[in-house]
């Protein structure tokens, strides 16, 4: 029995990946800016993107702006491993603390759910600056997702 359920729960994750990394695919702004899925747990997901010079503010450092679109893809996607087969996700609201400059060459979204109900899902986001093999948080994010149906 415990194996049976065990692949059955294999099987789930299994379709709720495949979701994922397809979604993923289909993201144009993800692709954009060159972001990769480097990781799909239950509850959590890891997305990194190298940054080039288009993506850097006017002091040299990466912009907030792909530090907040890897945060709320990789919070989304945690919170779309917790959803049934039928349900997607959308951000209802996110709010992002900055800590420090981006100055490394990677940064790393690391998404994960605190609480999954049935209306809303709290989601977490902490994001890295990766340079000479050092990771650096530089900010943090709270928000809530809300599932939705899909269309078909």
């Amino acid at each position: 029995m415990r194996s049976a359920l065990f692949l059955l729960i294999k099987g789930k994750f299994m379709e709720t990946f495949s979701k994922i990394t397809q979604s993923f695919k289909n993201q144009s702004f993800m692709k954009t800016i060159g972001a990769q899925l480097d990781l799909v747990d239950d509850g959590k997901v890891i997305i990194s993107v190298k940054l080039k010079q288009n993506m850097m503010q006017q002091h040299g450092f990466g912009h907030a702006g792909v530090t907040f679109s890897i945060g709320d893809s990789a919070a989304g996607y945690a919170a779309l491993t917790k959803m049934e087969e039928h349900q997607e996700v959308l951000t209802s609201e996110m709010k992002i603390h900055l800590l420090s400059p981006a100055d490394g060459k990677i940064l790393k979204a690391v998404g994960s759910v605190l609480k999954t109900g049935k209306r809303l899902i709290v989601v977490k986001s902490d994001i890295y600056s990766i340079k000479d093999e050092k990771e650096k948080m530089v900010a943090t994010m709270l928000g809530t997702m809300v599932p939705s149906i899909v269309s078909s």
